[in-house]
């Protein structure tokens, strides 16, 4: 791979919501990057971190260790004043005063749309790296974060399964995804879930109150409904309220799993996923790419404008919905 001989430092930012994976991405850019003799400053806090000037130089050791731990070590942040031209223009400033070449970011589609604002106005290559827990970012198949989070939701959907059937209830789960059903709609399959709301599918009570009451009379000896956050315009415990008085002979319980999702040690999927992107973000900077995000699309690296992935997400599977209507009955 023939390298660009002007990129001698990087800088190296988290931003936006954490995820589990991000030390292991990190890990992966300062190894590579010190392998091919660049110099990495990290910045601490996201896109706040290069707005204060917050740079350090790292080594090797930095990334003892880290690679198993989640959350970041470089902290995150979703900074408002990025927003405002005068204070990227400081960040730009910081960025030159501290001799930057280029920079990657590990970030999600809120993240992707500042830098694409950013490289448009200032003339300096970035590379992002896909991180999200909602898997919402174009041109990766998964973001890193993702498999953790839903295997996290996972295991509790199994602990809810066994007190549920020792009790005879039904349990309305919610589980985290913004405005999409990734999360839901996976970890609810793999856990047997009844029903699985999600936002991309409009939610028909009367076909949910008939599943629910079918499983009932064929003494099913728990129920569970998996709830994407985003699927219920009132929210899960209004409807959870509805069922309890359609159906007084349930006992019907409420479980928001929330930020659990985001912490925890990441699957190994995801270590290697955070390793592959970081070591791919490194080497395409030194072959001359930026400006885009790195992904992984069908087992292969991809390479996607950061206008076009903060704009547009992946689209739901039709099948995986298919699959689970016909499995949950």
């Amino acid at each position: 791979m023939k390298q660009n001989h002007k990129i001698k430092t990087i800088a190296l930012l988290t931003s936006g919501g954490d995820a589990p994976g991000l030390n292991a991405a990190i890990r992966a850019v300062v190894r590579t990057a010190l392998a091919n003799q660049l110099k990495v400053l990290i910045a601490h806090d996201g896109y706040e971190g290069l707005i204060n000037n917050s740079f350090q130089e790292v080594d090797e050791g930095f990334v003892s260790n880290i690679i198993h731990k989640g959350g970041t070590i470089l902290n995150t942040s979703r900074s408002e004043r990025f927003r405002l031209p005068k204070w990227r223009k400081v960040a730009f400033q910081n960025l030159k005063k501290a001799k930057v070449d280029a920079v990657i970011l590990i970030g999600g589609n809120g993240s992707f749309a500042g830098a694409a604002i950013f490289t448009e106005e200032f003339d300096i290559p970035f590379i992002g790296i896909p991180k999200t827990i909602d898997n919402d970012v174009a041109g990766t198949d998964f973001a890193i974060g993702f498999d953790t989070a839903v295997n996290t939701a996972l295991d509790a959907l199994d602990k809810i399964r066994d007190t549920a059937n020792s009790h005879h209830r039904l349990f309305f789960v919610e589980v985290m995804g913004r405005d999409l059903g990734y999360i839901a709609l996976h970890c609810g399959i793999a856990a047997g879930a009844e029903a699985i709301l999600i936002p991309e599918k409009k939610t028909n009570i009367t076909d949910l109150m008939r599943q629910l009451e079918e499983g009932w009379k064929r003494k099913k000896s728990s129920l569970i409904v998996v709830v994407a956050e985003g699927a219920l315009k009132k929210g899960t415990h209004d409807l959870a309220e509805k069922v309890k008085e359609k159906f007084p002979h349930f006992d019907v319980k409420v479980n928001v799993l929330g930020h659990m999702q985001r912490g925890g040690s990441p699957t190994c999927f995801d270590r290697v996923l955070a390793s592959h992107l970081g070591y791919q973000a490194v080497h395409s900077l030194l072959a001359g790419k930026k400006n885009v995000v790195v992904g992984l699309v069908q087992n292969k690296i991809a390479f996607t404008p950061f206008s076009e992935s903060s704009r547009t997400t992946h689209s739901m599977s039709e099948e995986m919905m298919n699959i689970a209507k016909e499995l949950s009955k």
